[in-house]
């Protein structure tokens, strides 16, 4: 018999979420300062603000029906300033973000704005790593290239000819995570949108499965398309040596392939990922815990976030069921169809057998005994018009009837409580199920999985690699598994592997980003004149110093030291600082007896940093 190696997504779970706002700490700048509220006790506005600017602040505002500045100050200068009799308190000047984009859990868990949005204030770092100048390679179901959060993403191009196409999501979630833009819609990926993509598409319509031969083909592609890394949220348990050689090929010509360790929570080895040339990847929650469904055995090398993953998706789902007036939230059930349909509510218990009752009702079943498909196909068997099935647990899940199954008739599932409630409350009463799918579509969901742990570690390994492409993927490859925290048990071990990949870790293991060369100076030009060009003894000598930047503006803030050379030899040093105007006068009184009459030489220098320094001379004569 002909033996068939095939491989299968590794999603497990969906939960429809609406995107909201941003969840960001609050601002505090990394260069030792702070900006803050700074109340003053009324009438002493004038005191607080000599003592702000006593210790450098910059201000920003002054509200005086609040009794309050809004400036920056150094943090070693708050607790003085607190102390000051004039204060009545001082608090952080909190940040307020545009409601619109999300950034999901697993971005900050694996460390990746601490590489390209440091101070976390919403704006990619001057000069940081964004994935740029690396290219991903999807091997999936395909991506929605329309989404909103894929505009401006540099999605380089694909196969076969309908890679743009994405029937089941999978995939569209998967690129959402490596490299969603930062774009003040949606979500934001582990790059900010700076990562080069290219699709391979290898499932169909119901994005069940694929060959391991039709695996070794997209790789091929990948690798053509000259791709850094490829990214593979797939896997099964049949090993294959002709796979296994062609991934060894890749990772020899310097190519990372990072693929799911699989979902079946037992301790069989998912293949690619299990090859040693292949990196394969746990899934872990947000409280750093295993998934329960991550495969745990010694080929798993590393874990990432793999638990309520929001991501993109090129649908949106909307799910309900209407029951006297009033709308209970509801999910789907995966392969059955979509559609609305009105009828009353009847109580089919587990619905493990065929009940007449149920004809031309609406069956309300609860979970448990037999599988989900089994107990829709027996309410639909039954006459049901539709089925609802309920959580046997607090709260909702996700149900499916299987791959490959389907039904006649809608189906749809709701937590515990509402279903209780319905069985107590409402039987008899009328309800409408509706369940609408609308595709091609700016969606966003929850999904759990291996295969969304496995994007986390593309989109890390593309990000730092970004920071110098002269690295080896070997070198990424230590420098992931080395800085990964260690969860679990000490060292390597079966669940997590060495641990939760950690972007900034690995980045600085590496030797971190070469600093940018500073910029170059502001030409800056200087003029001195003294108010005349002759003077008597004792008579008061008024020099101006006036400085301008290449653009002719005004430089305020600049050090200006004033040189009198004087006829008997003799010299005078003279400081001060140019004003808003770029100017500072300076004084100096003629004493012939001890100076000498004659030709005195006055010598400026200006310097301040981030400007050349700026020369200018003039001559006066006492007599």
């Amino acid at each position: 018999m002909e033996m068939k190696s095939f491989l299968r997504l590794f999603a497990v779970v969906m939960v429809v979420v609406l995107v909201a706002s941003m969840t960001t700490p609050a601002y505090t700048s990394n260069q030792g300062k702070m900006r803050v509220w700074v109340e003053f006790v009324p009438g002493q506005g004038n005191q607080v603000e000599k003592a702000l600017n006593g210790v450098g602040a910059e201000h920003h505002y002054r509200f005086d029906d609040l009794n309050s500045f809004v400036v920056t100050v150094p943090e070693n200068a708050l607790n003085g300033l607190r102390h000051n009799p004039n204060v009545v308190s001082i608090e952080e000047d909190a940040v307020r973000y545009a409601y619109g984009e999300t950034v999901p859990y697993g971005i900050d868990m694996v460390q990746s704005r601490e590489i390209w949005d440091a101070d976390y204030n919403g704006v990619i770092d001057a000069g940081a790593p964004t994935g740029a100048d690396r290219t991903v390679c999807i091997i999936d179901s395909g991506l929605y290239t329309g989404h909103e959060d894929f505009q401006g993403v540099n999605i380089v191009g694909g196969y076969p000819a309908n890679w743009a196409e994405d029937t089941c999501g999978h995939g569209t979630h998967v690129a959402g995570t490596i490299t969603a833009a930062l774009n003040e819609v949606g979500v934001v990926g582990v790059n900010p949108g700076g990562t080069n993509l290219y699709i391979v598409k290898v499932f169909g319509d119901d994005c069940a499965w694929t060959y391991s031969s039709t695996l070794v083909d997209a790789a091929s592609h990948c690798a053509a398309a000259g791709a850094n890394v490829i990214s593979m949220s797939l896997g099964g348990t049949q090993k294959s040596k002709q796979e296994e050689r062609a991934f060894n090929t890749h990772y020899a010509q310097g190519i990372l392939s990072i693929a799911a360790a699989g979902n079946d929570g037992n301790t069989a080895i998912s293949y690619p990922g299990g090859y040693s040339s292949v990196m394969s990847v746990a899934a872990i929650d947000e409280n750093k815990e295993i998934a329960d469904f991550s495969q745990q055995n010694s080929t798993v090398e590393i874990a990432a976030p793999g638990v309520a993953v929001l991501s993109t998706l090129p649908y949106i789902e909307t799910n309900y069921a209407m029951v006297d007036g009033v709308e209970y939230s509801a999910n789907h059930i995966e392969y059955a169809p979509y559609g609305e349909i009105s009828a009353a509510l009847a109580d089919g218990g587990l619905c493990l057998a065929i009940d007449q009752a149920l004809s031309g009702k609406i069956a309300l079943c609860q979970r448990g005994d037999i599988s989900f498909y089994e107990k829709v196909m027996f309410a639909q068997d039954s006459g049901a018009a539709g089925v609802i099935i309920y959580n046997n647990e607090l709260g909702d899940a996700l149900f499916t009837l299987g791959d490959g199954n389907t039904s006649a008739i809608v189906a749809i599932s709701l937590s515990q409580e509402d279903g209780l409630y319905l069985v107590e409350n409402k039987l008899g009463q009328p309800a409408t199920l509706h369940a609408d799918i609308q595709w091609n579509a700016n969606g966003y969901e929850e999904w759990d999985g291996t295969s969304m742990a496995t994007p986390h570690v593309s989109g890390v390994a593309a990000l730092i690699w970004s920071a110098n492409t002269s690295w080896t993927n070997a070198e990424i490859r230590d420098a992931l598994t080395t800085t990964a925290e260690d969860l679990g048990d000490p060292g390597r071990d079966v669940a997590y592997g060495y641990g939760l990949v950690q972007a900034k870790a690995a980045l600085d293991y590496l030797g971190g980003v070469e600093p940018p060369p500073p910029p170059d100076d502001i030409q800056m030009f200087a003029e001195v004149s003294t108010d005349k060009s002759t003077y008597a003894d004792r008579e008061r000598v008024t020099i101006t110093v006036n400085a301008v930047d290449e653009n002719a503006q005004p430089v305020s803030g600049a050090a200006v030291t004033v040189t009198i050379n004087k006829p008997s030899g003799s010299t005078t040093t003279l400081s001060g600082l140019t004003d808003t105007n770029g100017s500072v006068s300076l004084s100096y009184s003629i004493r012939i007896r001890k100076d000498g009459p004659g030709t005195f030489t006055v010598n400026a220098l200006v310097t301040k940093e981030g400007y050349t320094n700026a020369e200018a001379a003039t001559t006066f004569v006492a007599q």
